[in-house]
């Protein structure tokens, strides 16, 4: 597949590393130092201009791609050039944008402004803090078969009840599978006798139930269903987004927001929502208001320090967990380091949903793990895959190493995969794949 990607910031050079081993990528940009960056450090052909110009798109043969991605930190250029791109071909044109109402406006009339499919960074930041608040201890959460297969990602400190466990004894649920450990820069399949050591990342896949079960007997934190304290702060557009999706599964969190003109428009806009106006990073307030017995705080503010400060004074207090939104892709691991439980980037997410929508036709969902180390994917399994009649045992055979199927669903129901287990055709399986060994287990899926 021939990809343009407009624009060469975090999200373009990201969604350009993840496609350029398997596509033949372009990347346009208008700084000329990005430019030559992304030629020495990518196999990719970069080009110096203006994305939504007839002229750069025309020497960058946008008639002869299958796929426009316009990435830029710029809403409007992200649309000009999509609308711009369809008048020279037919293109197949993906947008990001941060605005919801652009998004909103494109929902009631799909194809509108040129873009085929839109991709909101405020929305999908917002999904992904409340996907893992749902799930203490958990720093990555996605699900599959239309909610009946979860996968999870959990750090494992020193006072962890599985450090220094081996997986079989960690193994304590019935239609839970361990996928994958990942420590340092290693990603590790492990087997029974695995030892999880602290510091470690176990990566699980199972049933719902079961990857919640998991996740209460690593942390005594509450689940988002039994919390009764959630604090978010920052009223801007992801801050406006968490609160509206905590209010859709029932929760009835607080909003602290300092300008009192969004505070109002907010108090109007978020009926199940307590909006307070002040000042986060002010300790008195905090006090008085009884963070220190939240469940949860999520730090939305635009400034990186200030989510750093609010969350790290929320801890100090006593706030059970925290969730920052970071910025700067550099500082997801510093943040993490000093005591913010899960840093979540927008940009990062952006470009794992871009690069998950662009990924080989018959995947039908596909998460990204710790940036590009890995992926699970989930598939339907028609005639020609092979595991079509064979049992786990077979197939895996067949694989490289590096690959884990972590769950099966039949006719919606789930199956745990065990080596006797036969997957028929039209059985969606959820499998942990190196990325090493990607391109080979998708021709093979």
């Amino acid at each position: 597949m021939r990809v343009i990607v407009i624009g060469a910031g975090e999200v373009g050079s990201s969604i350009a590393a993840s496609l350029s081993e398997s596509h033949d990528v372009v990347v346009v940009d208008q700084d000329p130092e990005r430019v030559e960056s992304l030629t020495y450090d990518l196999d990719v052909l970069a080009v110096e201009g203006d994305g939504t110009s007839l002229e750069t798109l025309e020497e960058v043969r946008v008639t002869d791609a299958d796929m426009l991605i316009a990435s830029t930190d710029i809403d409007e250029t992200n649309i000009v050039a999509c609308a711009t791109a369809k008048t020279l071909g037919d293109v197949f044109t993906i947008a990001r944008v941060k605005k919801t109402s652009l998004l909103r406006t494109w929902e009631r009339s799909k194809g509108v402004f040129g873009v085929d499919f839109m991709v909101s960074v405020n929305l999908q930041t917002a999904e992904s803090i409340v996907r893992i608040a749902g799930l203490p201890g958990a720093q990555d959460v996605d699900t599959f078969a239309d909610g009946t297969v979860r996968m999870a990602e959990f750090g494992i400190d020193p006072d962890s009840p599985i450090a220094d466990q081996t997986v079989k004894e960690a193994d304590r649920f019935e239609s839970l599978t361990f996928a994958a450990i990942l420590r340092d820069d290693d990603v590790t399949i492990p087997t029974g006798d695995t030892v999880i050591e602290a510091g470690d990342r176990v990566v699980v896949i199972g049933s719902p139930e079961s990857v919640r079960g998991f996740a209460a007997s690593l942390t005594p934190n509450t689940t988002l269903h039994e919390a009764n304290e959630v604090v978010i702060v920052g009223g801007g557009e992801i801050g406006y987004q968490t609160a509206r999706l905590f209010e859709e599964r029932g929760v009835a969190p607080r909003l602290v927001e300092h300008d009192p003109d969004r505070a109002r428009e907010l108090a109007e806009d978020l009926p199940g929502t307590v909006v307070l106006e002040s000042d986060a990073t002010d300790r008195e307030f905090l006090d008085r208001e009884h963070v220190d017995e939240a469940d949860l705080v999520v730090a939305t503010l635009d400034s990186d320090e200030k989510n750093l400060l609010v969350s790290l004074l929320a801890s100090r207090i006593g706030c059970a967990r925290t969730v920052a939104v970071v910025n700067t892709g550099e500082y997801v691991d510093l943040f993490e380091a000093v005591g913010v439980d899960v840093a979540v980037n927008p940009r990062e997410v952006t470009a794992e949903e871009i690069t998950r929508f662009t990924h080989e036709e018959g995947t039908e969902n596909v998460a990204i793990i710790e940036g590009d180390r890995a992926e699970v994917l989930e598939v339907e399994v028609d005639e020609e895959s092979v595991l079509r009649d064979a049992t786990i045992r077979e197939a895996a055979a067949e694989f490289p190493e590096g690959v884990v199927v972590g769950a099966i669903t039949r006719d919606g129901e789930f199956v745990t995969p065990r080596g006797d287990t036969v997957v028929h055709q039209g059985d969606h399986v959820i499998v942990f794949v190196e990325a090493e060994v990607l391109d080979e287990v998708a021709s093979l899926l």
